[in-house]
Order: C-alpha cells, then sequence, then structure tokens
C-alpha cells in the first residue's frame, strides 16, 4: 500500500480550503466577517440566512481553519482566522474571476461600472490625499460595523440615511466612499447618488478589510 508524498498531503489540505470557499453564502459570510468579529445570530441575518443554515456553513469554513470561534455567554462570535491571509485569498479570488468568467465581467459591466464608470482611489492614492487634508473620507456601512472599525477620521453615513444626511458633507471637498469590499454595492450606489447631487466623489479601490490587511491605520469606537 503506498503511502501518500509530502506534496500530495499538502494539495489534498489546499482542496480542503478551495472546497470550503466553494459556495456563495460562505464567501459572503467571510465577508461579513472581514468587517470584524460577529454572532451566529448576527451573521445570520445580514447575510438573509436562517440560524441553522448560517451554522452549517460557519462550520465548513471552521474546519477549512479560515474562521474560528469563541463561546462568550450564549452566544458562539465567529471571527476570521488571520484576517489579512483570508482577504487576501478572496482578493485573487475575485482578481482570477474578472479575468476568466465571463458572467463576472458580465455583472462588473451591467450593474457596478453602469454606476461607477470612474477609475477607483487606490488605498496609497488615499494615504496621500488624507495626509494633506485634502479629501472627506465616507463609510457607508451600517453603524455596527462602522464602530468595530474604520479608516482613520472617516465620516459614518449608512447609504439608507444618505439623503437626509447630506448636509454633514462639505460640499467644497472631494468625497472618497468605502463600504465592505470591492463588491460590496453601498459604495457604488452612494458614488451614484452623490454624483447626481453634483458633489465630486471617488470610489476607494477597496473596502476597509483590504486597508487594514494592508497595515494601513484604523481607528474603532470607544
Amino acid at each position: 500500500m503506498s503511502s501518500i508524498g509530502p506534496k500530495q498531503a499538502i494539495f489534498a489540505s489546499l482542496a480542503e480550503v478551495a472546497q470550503a470557499l466553494g459556495h456563495a453564502h460562505r464567501l459572503e459570510l467571510l465577508e461579513h466577517l472581514a468587517q470584524g468579529e460577529r454572532s451566529v445570530e448576527g451573521l445570520a441575518a445580514r447575510a438573509g440566512l436562517n440560524f441553522a443554515n448560517a451554522s452549517r456553513h460557519l462550520q465548513i469554513l471552521r474546519r477549512a481553519r479560515l474562521v474560528e470561534a469563541q463561546r462568550h455567554g450564549k452566544h458562539v462570535l465567529y471571527r476570521l482566522a488571520g484576517d489579512a491571509q483570508v482577504v487576501e485569498l478572496m482578493k485573487a479570488l475575485g482578481r482570477v474571476g474578472e479575468r476568466n468568467v465571463a458572467e463576472v465581467n458580465r455583472v462588473m459591466t451591467d450593474y457596478f461600472h453602469a454606476r461607477d464608470a470612474l477609475e477607483a482611489v487606490s488605498c496609497e492614492d488615499l494615504v496621500s490625499r488624507l495626509h494633506d487634508g485634502l479629501v472627506t473620507v465616507l463609510d457607508v456601512r451600517p453603524e455596527d460595523e462602522f464602530a468595530l472599525g474604520h479608516l482613520p477620521g472617516a465620516l459614518n453615513i449608512p447609504l439608507a440615511e444618505l439623503d437626509r444626511r447630506l448636509a454633514e458633507l462639505p460640499a467644497n471637498r472631494e468625497v472618497i466612499a468605502y463600504c465592505r469590499g470591492p463588491y460590496c454595492v453601498l459604495s457604488f450606489e452612494a458614488v451614484a447618488a452623490l454624483r447626481m447631487q453634483g458633489y465630486v466623489v471617488h470610489r476607494l479601490e477597496d473596502g476597509y478589510p483590504e486597508w487594514k490587511a494592508a497595515g494601513l491605520p484604523v481607528e474603532a469606537a470607544a
């Protein structure tokens, strides 16, 4: 009976990770966990899943060592196992999909590019603009996600509240909007809405998780 070689053992383990990523719900759960630690109940509500379904997907991610769990009282809290590595893995998957998968390109053109065809601002460029005090950074995620962590000095106006809180945005400064990640629709919708109101606004090419994974400074609510 032949024994498995070291390369085959590694590939078998990597295949388990790939299998864990192979479901749209699990990718969305990872995106939500990239914002910060969450309970199963909170993740289920955010992803539109029932508790049992969310728990099942989280267990698969946990077996693949993509997430970790810890009990706090009556609740089990999940977090990414190695934030930077998991976020980079998600980015790499997106890059491959955008290059090779026709359906990804169709959605990018029909939805995302239709709302914001201008070149997004890179993290490096935003660091420079923040240093010069030239922009207002707008976080359009829900308040609870903003509280877990956000870009330094960012103003939090959730997308649903944007229309009635426009007065909080300085009219004479460029706005850079961001949200959960490169495929989060919140910042695309915010950019489209603000341009219709006459604001000079661009989108950050990545979201909060990618900014944090790059080792750039973040803030959290006290």
